[in-house]
């Protein structure tokens, strides 16, 4: 149907209401429910679909049958009816969006290929991108840190600065957040959120559910807000933003109830840590959370979007809060206006979206926690949702450590237990040297111990969104300071806020000054150590851990802990709360119990302990009432326009991109090139060699590392024969837009380990037909020149982490035809699609194991030539070195019929080019 034009309303739902001074339209749910029945009980955030669904029904994408699902989902608590879901606005970064914007930019190529208007390649949603992402911790621990790396930043991003103005200026609804403003997720949070939206339409203001779809995992933060939201990979996005709604399953719905409070000393990264674990244990991949109970009563919208923030980390597509007093009271502190606000709440308590007290919708299935029995925790040193408490840190890592030194058989069974696959396999060989390094630090000679912190940071949106941890960290370092205690020499700090509303409410509590004199201060405003931009560690620190193959620490207040994201050299990272890194900056050790030792001495050499520096709850709400809604009107006022750095930066002025061959960030990607009207058709695949043999748990950073590079992997060739130095590589992150270094940098973490080879870790495999091992690129390439097809192998919980495209974008240009799993995280599954990669699963009780597959047969897969179908059932066939075979059957994971057409096109975007260049 037409954008523009109002819905079908078979149930005649089209209602109004009064807010402010203005009329509203809006469909209306209880309107609906006098033809479907009682709907109260259904989940809040089925209910923001299924208006969706009246708001949309057109009888072509939406009509009908898909109304009366959603209500039926209420008898079944389940469905496994398609609808199509049309998100009122996309929210981007800029690791994400540059190469979301050179896509769209191929896209324009493509359509003036094909002698059409470019300019029909354009947002018709609106589109927020927040540069975030690209600030590294250069500098660290002056006064001029912040002031040096934004300068570094702008001279090391010039070329994709530029880009993003390019696409400022090409497209329409789109809008840039420039560099040093904040992170997307808290800028989204504190300022693009609306809860409710409007638009005119057809003469009338139509209010409706803000909801969004974001290229970033961690999207999921704004549900904090009563906004339903999720990451979905770039490609994803771009077809949104573009018209296309998002195919879904009505999704399964654990209600999670919360009840009682935290106790004296516990804070909110201590419920999410203890809420991840209990989620992640349930099993909640694909399915929304929906958390209800007296107990969020009391729980503050930052407490509330610090949870949902997690639901990567959970597993789950979401984590929703219902709208209430509380939801008013957060945009109420951050500047909203009071127009919006009476708009919030009339529209939700006409729609029945306000939660009341004691409200339980009916769910799939449920958990519950009393807040009053969550401890101090942390999280590691590899997985999010491995929470140790704070009085079992010693333990736990001297556990690694004994583990490492006992029996090859037992030590790997022991780490199969906690977790498996290849990002615990490879822990065996982290601690067969632990011993202490000497080394000179500021002029005096000290040691680096196994478990010394050499990072603490207190980063990412997960917690810097919140101003009670924040506060809790400057009461810390408050006290600290006036006991004369000093981080130790070999960490690390650094203090990076998701928006500078941070910093204007650090100043006035009085703690940035003491945060400063520990060495926490401000580095930027960005991801930084969460993304893998934690920057070099001091050379002295770096020759300490490589000399002894130490095992060594990060502490940060991130959501993400994966192996080799936060730094090369850091095998164990651990998730705490700022408070905490604070107070592992000043111990320098994991190896402490910091409930009982000592974090160091005081003026007079006598110990402190942690107990003697955490503030109360008292001293933290009466820090936490210092944070003024005048902060966020002032940091907010001219979000979109940028410091002089960046209004200077010279903008092309032209609807096609002019591409360069000289750039090393943005490239002409092969993607669209020699589009055929109409896709080939598609082949079984034949005795494809297996490019990686991969165990559980492998995540999207093992398959398309965001972080640095050394200079002899083939993406450090590449650049180097292209006359840039080392210093000047950047990140991958950062060079998404070249596909030629995206594509050498695929499965190239240096800690992914490709079962086809023995004890190695890193990008390398086998190719087959030599014997030789080598990077997997370089093996790729070398099929291709054969058109030898590839599939590669994995284990359980294959792409979990960040929404990452180039996870599958690089899979394909390697080569990779199928990808077959034991299970997927659910972006991941889904951007394999969009880029044409058939996702398929073992059945129960085969896997590779069972198989005996050591990468040196050949796979052959029947079933992909006929009519692709959502979840059918395909054969494999594994032909053995020695000529025998066996074969067994898989399931496609495709699991809709809108997936199967974007499979058939080659991927999502490639539909959408064909579908427009037939509609102009």
């Amino acid at each position: 149907m037409s954008k523009e034009s109002l819905s079908k309303d078979s149930l005649n739902t089209l209602s109004s209401l009064e807010a402010g001074d203005k009329t509203y339209h809006y469909y209306s749910l209880p309107k609906a429910a006098d033809t479907l029945g009682n709907i109260d009980k259904l989940p809040f955030s089925l209910k923001v679909l299924l208006e969706n669904l009246l708001r949309n029904e057109d009888d072509t994408t939406v009509d009908r049958g898909h109304i009366d699902a959603m209500v039926q989902w209420m008898k079944d608590r389940k469905s496994d009816t398609e609808i199509q879901f049309r998100p009122a606005r996309v929210l981007m970064q800029d690791f994400t969006g540059v190469p979301g914007v050179v896509d769209l930019a191929a896209m324009r190529e493509a359509v003036k290929a094909a002698g059409k208007d470019p300019a029909m390649i354009n947002p018709l949603s609106p589109v927020d991108l927040v540069i975030d992402h690209s600030v590294m911790v250069d500098k660290f621990g002056d006064p001029s840190s912040f002031r040096d790396n934004v300068t570094i930043e702008m001279e090391r991003n010039q070329e994709r600065y530029e880009f993003l103005r390019w696409g400022q200026q090409a497209f329409d609804n789109f809008r840039v957040v420039p560099p040093g403003t904040g992170i997307c997720h808290q800028v989204n949070l504190e300022y693009l959120g609306k809860t409710v939206w409007s638009k005119d339409q057809d003469g009338k203001t139509i209010a409706y559910p803000d909801t969004l779809v974001g290229t970033d995992s961690h999207t999921t933060m704004i549900n904090g807000l009563g906004i339903l939201g999720w990451g979905v990979g770039g490609i994803e996005a771009e077809a949104a933003m573009l018209g296309q709604p998002v195919s879904m399953l009505i999704p399964e719905v654990v209600g999670f109830k919360i009840t009682g409070k935290l106790r004296e000393g516990i804070t909110a990264t201590d419920l999410v840590l203890t809420v991840t674990e209990m989620l992640r244990k349930k099993g909640v991949v694909g399915k929304f959370v929906e958390f209800y109970g007296d107990g969020l009563k009391d729980m503050p919208v930052a407490d509330r979007a610090t949870i949902a923030n997690m639901a990567p980390e959970y597993g789950a597509t979401c984590g929703f809060f219902p709208v209430d007093e509380q939801t008013i009271k957060y945009m109420k502190l951050t500047g909203r206006e009071d127009s919006q606000l009476e708009l919030v709440e009339a529209y939700a308590k006409a729609q029945g979206l306000w939660r009341q007290p004691g409200q339980e919708p009916v769910y799939t299935d449920n958990l519950e926690l009393d807040m009053g029995e969550v401890e101090a925790s942390l999280a590691g040193p590899k997985r999010p949702q491995d929470r140790v408490a704070l009085r079992n840190m010693k333990a736990s890592f001297e556990l690694l450590m004994e583990t490492a030194e006992g029996p090859a058989e037992s030590r790997e069974a022991k780490l199969e237990s906690e977790g498996g696959g290849t990002a615990v396999g490879a822990q065996s060989a982290y601690f067969e040297h632990p011993f202490s390094q000497p080394m000179m630090m500021n002029g005096e000679t000290t040691r680096l111990d196994p478990g010394a912190v050499v990072i603490a940071a207190i980063t990412s949106c997960t917690n810097t969104s919140n101003p009670s941890v924040m506060m809790a960290a400057g009461l810390i370092a408050q006290k600290a300071v006036a006991k004369g205690l000093t981080t130790k020499p070999w960490v690390k700090t650094s203090l990076a806020p998701g928006s500078k509303v941070v910093t204007d409410y650090l100043r006035v509590g009085g703690f940035q000054e003491d945060l400063d004199k520990l060495g926490f201060n401000l580095v930027g405003y960005g991801c930084t150590t969460c993304i893998g931009n934690s920057g070099p560690l001091p050379e002295e620190v770096e020759k300490a851990i490589n000399d002894g193959d130490l095992t060594v620490a990060s502490v940060l207040s991130g959501n993400r802990n994966f192996e080799g994201r936060v730094h090369p050299l850091v095998k164990t990272n651990w998730l705490a709360s700022p408070p905490l890194v604070v107070a592992y900056a000043l111990a320098g050790n994991v190896r402490l119990d910091l409930s009982e030792d000592a974090l160091g001495e005081d003026k007079d050499g006598n110990p402190v302990y942690l107990k003697d520096l955490w503030p109360s709850q008292q001293e933290i709400a009466e820090a936490v009432e210092k944070v003024k809604t005048e902060m966020f009107h002032k940091e907010y006022a001219e979000v979109f326009d940028g410091d002089a750095t960046w209004k200077s930066i010279k903008v092309p002025e032209s609807k096609v991109y002019e591409w360069s061959d000289k750039s090393t960030y943005i490239q002409h990607p092969p993607f669209f090139q020699g589009l055929k009207e109409e896709p080939d058709a598609i082949e079984d695949i034949k005795d494809a060699n297996i490019l990686a043999l991969l165990g559980d748990s492998v995540t999207t950073d093992h398959i398309s590392p965001a972080g640095s590079f050394k200079p002899d992997s083939p993406a450090g060739k590449y650049l180097q024969e292209r006359g840039v130095e080392p210093k000047d590589f950047n990140s991958y992150g950062s060079r998404r837009g070249n596909h030629e270094v995206m594509m050498r940098g695929t499965f190239a973490n240096v800690r992914i380990r490709n079962e086809m080879l023995d004890g190695v870790e890193g990008g390398f495999t086998k190719h087959v037909p030599s014997g030789e091992q080598m990077p997997i690129y370089d093996a790729a390439m070398r099929y291709q020149e054969n058109d030898t097809p590839l599939v590669v192998i994995a284990g359980k919980e294959y792409g979990t982490g960040s929404s990452r495209d180039w996870a599958a974008k690089g899979t394909r240009l390697l080569g990779v035809k199928a990808v077959v799993a034991e299970s997927y995280e659910r972006i991941h599954r889904s951007n394999l699609i969009g880029m044409g990669v058939m996702p398929l699963q073992f059945q129960d009780g085969v896997d590779r194991k069972s198989l005996k597959l050591t990468g040196e047969e050949t796979i052959s897969i029947k079933g992909l030539s006929g009519d692709i179908k959502p979840g059918q059932k395909l054969e494999m066939t594994v032909t053995y070195p020695d000529g025998n075979t066996e074969t067994c059957e898989l399931l496609s994971r495709i699991d809709t019929a809108n997936e199967a057409v974007y499979y058939r096109h080659g991927g999502i975007l490639h539909y959408v080019v064909r579908e427009m260049l037939k509609s102009a």
